[in-house]
C-alpha cells in the first residue's frame, strides 16, 4: 500500500474539523492546500469538476476499505451518490494553523462555489489571463453570475490566511 497516501488524506479531514461532506470537496480542499503550499503530496491535473487528483481519490477510497477513516456514502435526490468522510481528531484540540484554517473555510463553504474557486485557481495557475471567465465557459451549468461572485468572495476569505503560497491576486479583484 504504499503508493497510497491514506494517512494524507485523514490529515486533510482532520484539518478541516474532522469530516468533509462530498468527494469533490475533499478534492477541491486539497487541491487548495496544494496550490497555497500548505500540502505538497498530491498532483493536480484538470477534470471535469476542476482540478483533481487520483492518487487522492484512490487513497481515500482504499483508505475507507481498510477502515482506517470512514466513509458514508448516501444517494442524492437526482440518484447519484455523494460520500461523508470523518476522521477521529483523537481528542486534539482546535488547530490554528493555516493549513487547518484554510481547510476548515473551504469546508464550509458551498459545494458549487469551492468547485469555481479551486477552478478558478487552477486555472490561473496554468496560465489563463481570466480565469473566471475561463471557469465560466467551462462550467456554465454551475457559474451562475451569483456561483460567480460567492465564489471570489469566497477566495477573498481564503487569501486572508496567512500561507507560503497566496493566491493569485487576479483572482481577488
Amino acid at each position: 500500500m504504499s503508493d497510497f497516501k491514506i494517512e494524507e488524506v485523514i490529515n486533510i479531514i482532520q484539518d478541516a474539523g474532522g469530516k468533509i461532506v462530498g468527494r469533490t470537496r475533499l478534492q477541491k480542499i486539497a487541491y487548495l492546500l496544494t496550490a497555497t503550499g500548505l500540502d505538497g503530496n498530491f498532483s493536480f491535473s484538470y477534470k471535469h469538476y476542476g482540478p483533481f487528483s487520483e492518487t487522492l481519490a484512490s487513497s481515500a477510497e482504499i483508505g475507507a476499505l481498510v477502515g482506517k477513516l470512514n466513509e458514508v456514502q448516501k444517494q442524492t435526490s437526482w440518484g447519484g451518490t455523494y460520500s461523508i468522510y470523518t476522521a477521529d481528531e483523537n481528542a486534539q484540540e482546535k488547530d490554528h494553523s493555516a493549513r487547518s484554517m484554510l481547510a476548515s473555510i473551504a469546508s464550509d463553504s458551498n459545494s458549487i462555489e469551492l468547485e469555481l474557486a479551486a477552478t478558478a485557481v487552477f486555472l490561473a495557475y496554468e496560465g489563463y489571463e481570466d480565469a473566471w471567465e475561463e471557469t465560466a465557459q467551462r462550467k456554465p451549468e454551475k457559474a451562475s453570475p451569483e456561483h460567480l461572485e460567492n465564489a471570489k468572495t469566497l477566495l477573498k476569505k481564503l487569501a486572508t490566511v496567512s500561507v507560503p503560497r497566496p493566491l493569485p491576486t487576479t483572482l481577488l479583484n
